[in-house]
């Protein structure tokens, strides 16, 4: 984050609908760097015609860290967000707007994500699959998973993969666990060494009737 020239915060991370938690955290920690938290969490009392001179100092003082704090949530809302909150006659309805249209989003979030969870927990290769066919089944799957936040590495993602192959891979599998460390390959690398052993197979299997052919043949003789 850089600083304006008078120590205002810039570059600041914006509220897109998809980062929710970990957006509102920083905006937080940012307005407790500007002392402005606390008019963003509650509402500031007003004055009247009753009013010492003290409470209309502190009024004064209140509206102009509401202003600040109204600035700075323009500055780091997308503009769907923004038409949202423009209307706000506060920093702290402006909130209370944001927060209770991302909440729903991050919990609805969750429940997809739990329910991604288990179907890549019970993903497995197909009998008539192919490898690539596969393994951009689960990097597509790991993907979408990644995009309602959760956390999957690379290696997790191998792991799955050697997990979940037909048993026509098992000795290509244990050979990959028993010579190769799973963190110093790449997803595609480990990709290509079973589409190679895919192929063997494959070629195999259309030499046997050729080769049966030619023994039925010099039998014939």
């Amino acid at each position: 984050m850089g600083h304006s020239s008078n120590n205002f915060i810039t570059n600041l991370s914006i509220l897109d609908g998809k980062n929710w938690n970990r957006w509102s955290v920083q905006i937080k920690a940012i307005m407790g760097f500007h002392e402005i938290e606390e008019i963003v969490a509650y509402r500031y009392a007003g004055i009247d015609a009753e009013s010492t001179e003290a409470e209309k100092l502190v009024h004064k003082e209140n509206m102009k860290k509401d202003c600040k704090a109204i600035c700075l949530l323009h500055q780091c809302v997308d503009e769907t967000h923004f038409k949202k909150i423009a209307a706000a006659k506060s920093s702290h309805e402006a909130w209370r707007i944001l927060d209770n249209c991302n909440k729903g989003e991050e919990q609805l979030k969750d429940v997809r994500l739990q329910t991604m969870r288990r179907q890549n927990e019970l993903m497995q290769m197909d009998s008539n699959e192919r490898v690539a066919q596969f393994c951009n089944r689960i990097i597509s799957h790991t993907n979408a998973m990644k995009s309602c936040g959760e956390l999957i590495s690379d290696q997790t993602i191998m792991e799955k993969i050697l997990r979940t192959l037909t048993p026509s891979f098992d000795h290509i599998v244990v050979a990959i666990e028993e010579s190769k460390k799973l963190e110093d390959l790449r997803v595609e690398e480990l990709q290509g060494s079973h589409e190679a052993h895919e192929q063997r197979l494959i070629e195999r299997t259309r030499e046997r009737p050729t080769k049966h052919a030619l023994q039925a043949q010099a039998s014939k003789k």
